[in-house]
C-alpha cells in the first residue's frame, strides 16, 4: 500500500555533509509519522530521528545537534540533513513510515549507503 523510495547516500570524508530523501507513495493523505533509522552488520537497526504528524521531532543522542529532520507533507517526504559526519555514522539509512495511531513503525525504505571515511 505505502511505498518509501529514498535516495541520498554516497561516500563522505569526516566532517562532511549528506543529505537523505525519502518520498512515500501509495495511501498517504494524513495523520502519519516519518522517521530515519540506520542499522550497520551485526548490529540492530537503531532509531536515528523522527518528526510526526503534529509535529515534533525526536533525535538519538548520537546525532544530536549534527543531524536535522524535516518533512514537506505535501510532497510526502521526510529529508534527514546529516553535518559534521563521523566515520561512526557510517550505515545503511533506512526511512520509515506509521500512521500515529500505530505503535510502532511498519514500512521501509529500501535502504541507502552511508559511508564517511576518516
Amino acid at each position: 500500500q505505502v511505498q518509501l523510495v529514498e535516495s541520498g547516500g554516497g561516500l563522505v570524508q569526516a566532517g562532511g555533509s549528506l543529505r537523505l530523501s525519502c518520498t512515500a507513495s501509495g495511501h498517504t493523505s494524513s495523520g502519519y509519522d516519518m522517521g530515519w533509522f540506520r542499522q550497520t552488520p551485526g548490529n540492530k537497526r537503531e532509531f536515528v530521528a523522527t518528526m510526526t504528524w503534529i509535529p515534533m521531532t525526536f533525535y538519538s543522542d548520537s546525532v544530536k545537534g549534527r543531524f536535522t529532520i524535516s518533512r514537506d507533507n505535501a510532497k510526502n517526504a521526510v529529508y534527514l540533513q546529516m553535518s559534521s559526519l563521523k566515520p561512526e555514522d557510517t550505515a545503511v539509512y533506512y526511512c520509515a513510515f506509521k500512521y500515529t495511531e500505530q505503535t510502532a513503525y511498519n514500512v521501509w525504505g529500501q535502504g541507502t549507503q552511508v559511508t564517511v571515511s576518516s
